[in-house]
């Protein structure tokens, strides 16, 4: 799931609370001359805190606009300087972090490399309690839970070289790719001068955090509701440049809104991942006089995650596999915005394998293999999906239908993503669908998480996949890293623990009054402070 949300901050001067979102909603109003920017999002909010954010891709970019990541994806998939301006290893075991020079707080004060060790011990402490950052990949990192002792001011795993260089240590070899993906992208620094004040038992929970005064990126927070919406007010100090748009708000509304919104100007944009919109609306959205439509790659899969536990003979999971015609779905859910593949892997990806054919629709060969694992067709499985998107909603109703054909029963239970979230990596589930967006450089996070055994989404665990993880890390060859992906993938088509319904080209829409923001998949806020809109 997508980690790079932990930035925010609020501004303290009072010209720019004016007009903010109040608690029914995002405010259009605003102050005489005042450039105000709404997007549009489907995904409920986990958190606002760093410390505790669910990792979700909307907690990721929310924090990203008041903390800069150390580096991120743009838009062709390159990383970008953000906080830092270099990171680089000769070994693979050493990660030299260079901070840009002209990073500074919004206070005046430098960032520095202190910041950086300060915060990744912080996030490493265990009455913190991060899950998500696996942080156990470090030098001085307890091997399973990636804590170290409460309190702990320095390990081996991180040494400030000087006041803007850091070096990381790993434990072994990890890929260049690998780091800025995973860490670079997901460590979200905080100034250690402010923080340190905090004991580690209010860092999840201190007022500060809902309206941070002291924050590296283009945006303070200044108000929220995390199933609501999330209000910021620029930045003018930024050492980037101050933002021409005064205020930002990301309007947390239901899919089957975002057409009359679009429509009416109440939002400006939406976005490829974060906001999932009815397929129906797709060509009316094509129409509307005031937008642009851009269509993004094929990279967020609409994936179902199968908890092995409590479906453990494969034979039935490739059955579950079998039944569904995919293709059928692409065509009718998402009129063609999209592609069946199966695996990590999209078409977009460099180590995508073509000779990978996805699996085909075949009931038949579906009710042979049930026979043959002796399947209880009175069974009712559960089948979680995620109520905000009702594209899915829709396919979810299609795919019971076609199970119940071959003799798999569910029962579709609709939860929201927040909801979701908390569930997933129980057993508390049979199948849980949601949106997945897996990095396409470098998928080796996502599957050493979702196939990690007991306590994953999938409560799968292969050492055959695992070798070949840790292959891939070591090598620089794109053929040799396509070869070891494409066996993963092979895999995973047999043992079926999780598979991807269908991949998604998502619609981005974006008003004709904005200037330089364009709807893209990785890279949407990389340079906010350049927007603008005609007045």
């Amino acid at each position: 799931m997508q980690k790079t949300a932990e930035r925010l901050a609020f501004l303290a001067l009072t010209i720019f609370l004016i007009g903010i979102m109040t608690a029914c909603g995002v405010s259009s109003d605003s102050a005489e001359g005042e450039k105000v920017i709404n997007i549009g999002v489907t995904d409920s909010l986990g958190s606002i805190n760093p410390f505790a954010i669910d990792q979700t891709e909307i907690s990721k970019y929310a924090i990203d606009l008041m903390f800069l990541p150390l580096v991120e994806l743009d838009k062709d998939m390159h990383f970008q300087g953000m906080l830092a301006d270099s990171v680089t290893t000769e070994d693979r075991i050493h990660f030299t972090v260079h901070i840009n020079d002209a990073a500074m707080w919004s206070d005046g004060t430098p960032v520095t490399a202190y910041d950086v060790e300060y915060s990744v011990l912080r996030y490493a402490s265990p009455v913190v309690g991060n899950t998500t950052l696996f942080l156990n990949v470090f030098e001085g990192t307890d091997d399973t839970t990636g804590y170290v002792e409460e309190g702990a001011d320095s390990v081996f795993g991180l040494t400030v070289l000087d006041d803007k260089t850091i070096q990381f240590t790993t434990k072994s070899p990890m890929s260049l790719t690998t780091f800025q993906n995973s860490y670079g992208r997901y460590l979200h620094i905080l100034p250690k001068h402010v923080i340190e004040k905090f004991g580690e038992d209010e860092l999840t929970s201190n007022g500060w955090f809902d309206q941070p005064d002291v924050i590296d990126g283009p945006y303070f927070l200044v108000d929220y509701d995390l199933k609501d919406h999330i209000s910021y007010a620029a930045n003018p100090d930024y050492w980037k440049g101050a933002p021409k748009i005064d205020r930002l708000n990301i309007e947390i509304i239901d899919g089957s809104q975002i057409y009359s919104a679009l429509q009416s100007g109440r939002i400006d944009i939406t976005h490829h991942t974060l906001t999932t919109i009815p397929q129906e609306d797709y060509e009316s959205i094509e129409r509307l006089d005031n937008v642009n439509v851009i269509y993004g790659m094929p990279v967020t899969m609409q994936s179902a995650f199968i908890q092995t536990a409590n479906i453990p003979d494969a034979r039935v999971r490739q059955a579950m596999l079998y039944a569904i015609d995919r293709q059928q779905l692409v065509d009718r859910l998402l009129k063609g915005h999209g592609e069946v593949s199966d695996g990590f892997l999209t078409s977009v990806s460099p180590y995508y394998d073509e000779s990978l054919e996805p699996v085909e629709f075949d009931p038949e060969k579906a009710r042979a293999l049930l026979e043959d694992a002796g399947w209880d067709s009175t069974r009712v499985l559960r089948f979680y999906v995620n109520s905000g998107d009702h594209t899915f909603v829709s396919g979810a109703r299609a795919i019971a239908e076609q199970w119940a054909e071959v003799g798999i029963n569910v029962r579709i239970i609709e939860a929201d993503l927040t909801e979701l979230m908390a569930m997933a990596g129980t057993s508390d589930y049979d199948i849980m669908a949601v949106q997945y967006t897996c990095a396409p450089i470098d998928p080796y996070p996502d599957v050493a998480w979702l196939l990690n055994g007991e306590g994953s989404w999938t409560g799968y665990y292969d050492r055959e996949i695992m070798d070949d993880l840790e292959a891939a890390q070591r090598s620089d060859d794109i053929a040799d890293i396509r070869e070891l992906y494409s066996d993963i993938d092979r895999r995973l088509q047999q043992e079926v623990p999780m598979f991807s319904v269908y991949v998604i080209s998502g619609q981005g829409a974006v008003n004709k009054r904005v200037i330089g923001a364009e709807p893209c998949t990785y890279g949407f806020f990389n340079d906010v402070q350049n927007w603008d809109v005609k007045q």
